[in-house]
């Protein structure tokens, strides 16, 4: 570690971080409040249905789930649950290793996603991206990507 005093954020840079920091807690409850408010799956769920959706043969280790969706894992369980006893999601053994567990979409599980995508599209567009008119979003993901995965 070096011996150099941090220097202080200059005015533009404290105002960045203390929106970020608000962004980060108001965006997520703002889109699940959104597609709850449209009779929606909420945004975990959805969430959830999405990465496995993307998923080769649509399963994910529930770890490998959890770590997607950001969640941990008695969180995911928990969401898996409630997803189970609605028949959007099974849970298997994993077939490399018999304490494992794999998170896998039903059919019923995929159809109940596609009938979400609109409320979430909509919630995301309207909530977040709307207010990005004008800049280089390429730019800004790779940023955003940059800030995400940095040790």
């Amino acid at each position: 570690m070096s011996d150099e005093r941090p220097q202080p954020l200059n005015p533009q840079e404290e105002a960045l971080v203390r929106a970020l920091r608000r962004v980060m807690y108001v965006l997520p409850h703002a889109i699940d409040a959104d597609m709850v408010g449209d009779g929606q799956l909420p945004l975990t769920e959805y969430t959830a249905l999405m990465h496995l959706s993307e998923a080769p043969d649509r399963r994910l280790r529930m770890s490998e789930l959890a770590a997607a969706c950001e969640l941990s894992l008695s969180g995911m369980t928990r969401t898996i649950n409630r997803l189970e006893g609605q028949g959007l999601v099974e849970r298997v053994k994993c077939a490399d290793d018999a304490r494992g567990w794999n998170a896998v979409l039903t059919d019923a599980g995929l159809a109940r996603l596609e009938r979400a995508w609109p409320s979430h599209l909509a919630a995301v567009r309207r909530r977040f991206l709307d207010h990005f008119q004008g800049f280089d979003l390429a730019r800004l993901a790779r940023a955003f990507e940059r800030v995400g995965t940095a040790d």
